[in-house]
Order: structure tokens, then sequence, then C-alpha cells
């Protein structure tokens, strides 16, 4: 009786000690907080193991090599800058000037250079964007750089393999970095067959113990492809079969991803750079052949970054910015929605002024509890009157917002806490009504493909599903 007395003051001593820290000593919403401690209090011992998993904070500055300074980005950035302040910067398209502010925000606390020689091909078929990039791969002369989350030993990524492995028989420099965790099934086969043909192969934050990874929070859910410095992909698709709708579970994945023409490729070179050197001891040094500027087009772009490194939540901020500016509609497309409650007043304010609301969201789950608190959060907003679509034809794992058919955003961030807060993430912000008009289009025509949510259908949900709903909102702050 005295050592299980002992063992349960033990344990309510460790959940004090940790309870103190996350309220005094981490800097955590108020949300967050309290779902911690719920956790730590109601089941102890599983608590605190779950907190081991998930809940421990990422020291910041983890990218410690000077890339920008090198390239001369605080020089870029404080230029433009004083162009904007001064209303001086030049306009290829006249409705940009109006999203200055949009511009403003993102330039100054995320160092996103604002270009507008770019050129953008639009990609909602994983088919389709991973012929482009192998197109683009066997045409490369000087390095290739891949990042990205998930990386599979099926015919897909053995198919990449190849084609990579025979451009750095060429003489190519090829660079591979992948997430530990998100990668965690990519047998060791694959990276042994890449670097036996001297590819250099990067794993983000890998376990101290192979296979054992318990780091499920601050993953690299990044994905970037970069050619000859010349030609870059950013957007949704990870590389595996199921991304080609080859999957029983999900059958046709429907995502957005993005083929780049420009001086918006140096801003995703850059950050490949830094996220590089954070993975591997064989860090890349500056080189102008990394950099390769020309003219494109006249797409106006920012590739901005956000991640547990940074202070501000960068791509959240850049959302709300831009649902704030809407004066018609904003439509969304996310496999997930757990906004916090900065963002889904945005959405509330937006649609209480008259701004049309079009969320479209997967009808199946591919994280159940993720799941229930989505369809609780946009059963919310059907009272403000937004349109609630679920997709019907496979998984939908776009993440795209569109304003007014003007601006827009595509890349890798969800809306939830954890690509807000735990994750690496990076989109692009993209000024131009022909892109912009292009994806609505994608959206009106997914909308065939859907289901819309009306209040009295989400009225007549059961209570079981209503129970779940609860406890996954009350869990979504550590989901």
């Amino acid at each position: 009786m005295h050592i299980v007395t002992l063992f349960l003051g033990s344990i309510m001593i460790v959940n004090f000690v940790l309870a103190f820290t996350i309220i005094f000593l981490e800097r955590r919403s108020a949300t967050s907080t309290w779902a911690w401690l719920m956790v730590l209090f109601f089941i102890p011992i599983a608590g605190f193991m779950i907190y081991l998993i998930f809940g421990r904070r990422l020291s910041n500055h983890i990218f410690t090599w000077d890339t920008k300074s090198r390239l001369g980005v605080e020089k870029q950035v404080q230029s433009q800058l004083a162009l904007l302040e001064n209303n001086q910067l030049p306009y290829k398209q006249g409705m940009q000037e109006q999203y200055r502010k949009l511009y403003y925000l993102h330039l100054k606390h995320s160092d996103a250079i604002y270009s507008q020689n770019n050129h953008v091909d639009l990609f909602t078929d994983g088919a389709e964007k991973f012929s482009a990039l192998i197109h683009d791969l066997e045409q490369a002369q000087d390095h290739i750089h891949l990042l990205y989350y998930i990386v599979r030993h099926d015919h897909l990524g053995t198919k990449i393999a190849n084609v990579l492995i025979k451009k750095a028989q060429e003489g190519v420099e090829v660079r591979f970095l992948y997430d530990d965790m998100g990668s965690r099934s990519l047998s060791r086969n694959y990276v042994r067959r890449l670097e036996r043909a001297n590819i250099q192969v990067g794993a983000f934050f890998p376990p101290k113990i192979p296979k054992i990874n318990l780091k499920i929070n601050y993953r690299n859910h990044r994905k970037l492809a970069i050619i000859d410095g010349k030609v870059g992909y950013i957007g949704g698709f990870n590389i595996g079969d199921e991304y080609l709708g080859k999957s029983e579970k999900f059958g046709y994945w429907r995502d957005t991803h993005l083929r780049v023409l420009g001086d918006a490729v140096q801003t995703m070179q850059t950050r490949f750079m830094l996220d590089w050197n954070q993975a591997s001891r064989h860090h890349i040094g500056y080189d102008e052949r990394y950099f390769v500027s020309g003219d494109y087009g006249d797409v106006g772009m920012q590739i901005v970054s956000s991640g547990p490194d940074q202070e501000w939540e960068q791509i959240k901020y850049g959302y709300i910015k831009m649902i704030l500016a809407a004066e018609e509609y904003v439509y969304i497309q996310t496999p997930y929605f757990i906004p916090d409650d900065s963002l889904m007043d945005a959405l509330r304010i937006a649609a209480l002024s008259g701004v049309k609301i079009k969320i479209m969201i997967p009808n199946k789950p591919d994280h159940v509890f993720v799941y229930w608190a989505t369809l609780s959060n946009v059963g919310e907003l059907l009272d403000e009157g937004a349109e609630i679509y679920l997709y019907q034809n496979g998984f939908l794992h776009a993440k795209t917002i569109v304003v007014d058919g003007k601006i827009s955003s595509v890349g890798t961030a969800n809306i939830d806490v954890r690509s807000f807060r735990l994750n690496f993430e990076v989109n692009a912000f993209i000024y131009d009504v022909d892109i912009a008009q292009k994806l609505v289009t994608v959206f009106q025509e997914d909308i065939k493909l859907s289901t819309q949510m009306t209040k009295s259908l989400y009225a007549r949900r059961s209570l079981g599903i209503k129970f779940k709903e609860s406890v996954s909102r009350l869990l979504s702050p550590i989901l």
C-alpha cells in the first residue's frame, strides 16, 4: 500500500511540474493550455506519455545557416518595404495594388520577397503533376532538389528514384530530403539505392533509435521540388501511388499543385537549402547557379513559410488577411477544418458582412478524430450562412483559398492547429486574376462532385455523431 501511495504521489508531482511548465514557461494559447491540463489531470500516467509524444515544444532558431544574408535577402526586403511604404512599388496588374498590405505582412514578418515575373501551371490531378515533374527531372542539367513529407517505396516512388539515379549518373547534383515520420514506412533499401548512386539523402528530425520516432509534432510537411534553379513545384501532392488515385481506401486523390517559373523559385530554393542544412551534415554553400533569374510572365507571388521555430503563425495570418479583404466571396478547400478562434472569427465576420463563404471538405476521413472535429466546425458556420460541401469523388487533399477571383493561396498548410503551429509548412500566395479564376473554375467543377451540407441535414445527425464531434472538438487543440 505504501508503494502504491508513493507511486501515485510521484505521478501527481510530475503532473504538477508539467502543468507549471505548460502554464508559466511555454507560450501556448489558452485553449491549448486547458486541453493539456485536462489530459494531464484526468489521465495522469497516459497523459504524461501523450505529452512526451505530442506536447514538447521546439526550440527556436533551428535553421542556423545564414543563407538569407548571403543572398542579400535582407537588402531586398528592406528595399521592397521602402517602396511599399512610399506607394512606389510598380505593379504589372492593376488590381495588385489593393493588396499591398498583404504583401507588407508577408514581406515584413516572413522575408517573403514579392516577385511579379512568374509563370504558373496548375495541377489538380496526380498523374498530370508527376508526368510534368518527371519530364522536368529528366531535363535537369545542373541540380535537383526534392523535399517531400511522404515518400513511398512503391511504383511511383521507384519511378522517381530511377530518374534521380539516372541523372546522378549523368553528373547532375541530386539532393533528396524527406520527413522521417511522414516517410516512416520508407525502406532502408530505397535510401541505400539512392546513396549508392551518389545522391545525397537527408531525413528531417530522425529518431536516435531507428524506426522509433516519438517526435510526432514538428514535422516537415513541406513539398518542394527545384530543378536547375529555374523550375519549382509546390503544393499538396506527396510521392506515392495513392496520390495517383490508386488507393483502395481513398480512391481518386484530388489535390492541388503548382509548377512555377520565375523569381519565386529563388525563394523556394532558399527554403529548401535552409531545411536541408538543418537535416544533413553535408551543408549547401551559396552558389549563384542555384539562383537563376528570368522573366517568364506577370504573375505576382510570395512564397511564405511558417513553423514552430517562428514567432508568428505567418500562413494563418495571411489567410485571415485575405478573408478580411474579401468583398464578394471566399472559396476554401481543405481536408481538415479546425481553425482557432481568430480564423473562425474572420470567417464569421466576412459571412455576416455579406461575403459568400464556401468551404469544401472531404466526405471520407483519413484521421477519424480530425474528421469529426472538422464536421463540428463547419456545422457551426452554417448558422452564419456559409455554404459547406462534402467532396464525394475520392479524397480531397487540396489546401487552397481564393478571394474575389483575384488572389489565392496554394500550398501545404491545412486549416488546423498542426499546420499553423506545430509543423513546418510553405504556401504560395498568388496575386493574379487568371490563376484565381482557374481555381474558382476548379472549385465549381468540384461542387458537381459534392453534396451540400444544409442546416436541416446537419441538425438530423445522430446523438452518437454529436458525441464524437464534441469529444474531438474538445481535444482538437492537441490533435
